[in-house]
């Protein structure tokens, strides 16, 4: 049980998460971002299964078979494309919808903060790429929100932060993709 790590490492990410969601001009979102990781449903949990290098839910699910502290985040927190779906009138079945750019943006400023904690001084910019597409072939989300998010960590690796801020800041602007 480590609850005061867990709560450092979960602290420091949202500081991170919060300072690019302000450079990509959802400072407000980026605010509020991952609040329900304190709740106790949450963050018990991540004490629980800390270990520092990765996400606690994965231990979790590894020992439980789920994580029901992953279940009650993503049900809670419009920047993961988990939130994201819903019954399809053609299919009949639960499928990804099209999520805002503004909460792709917040998923973005997410994925570049949780690579620069768990990697620490072996980060770069690459490594956000490297981790999506890692679990491409196996993740469920609308193909123009993946499009996006793919593009804006490719533009990451090769272009760099300040490059890639600034174009998401002005397609949040515009709204639309």
């Amino acid at each position: 049980m480590h609850p005061f790590r867990h709560f450092v490492t979960i602290t420091r990410h949202r500081h991170r998460v919060i300072a690019h969601c302000f450079r990509v001009g959802i400072g407000w979102q980026g605010l509020r971002h991952d609040l329900s990781k304190y709740s106790p449903a949450e963050f018990w949990a991540g004490a629980r299964y800390y270990q520092g290098t990765r996400s606690p839910n994965e231990q979790e699910r590894a020992e439980q078979g789920y994580s029901a502290a992953w279940m009650h985040h993503k049900g809670r927190n419009r920047h993961h494309y988990e939130y994201w779906t819903d019954y399809s009138l053609e299919t009949k079945r639960i499928e990804p919808v099209k999520m805002p750019i503004r909460y792709v943006a917040e998923m973005f400023c997410d994925r570049v903060a949780a690579s620069k904690i768990y990697r620490g001084a072996a980060y770069d910019d690459s490594h956000p790429l490297e981790y999506f597409l890692a679990a491409k072939a196996r993740r469920r989300i609308h193909p123009a929100t993946s499009d996006l998010l793919e593009g804006w960590l490719r533009m990451l690796a090769q272009e760099g932060e300040a490059v890639t801020f600034a174009h998401i800041r002005q397609a949040v602007q515009k709204g639309t993709y």
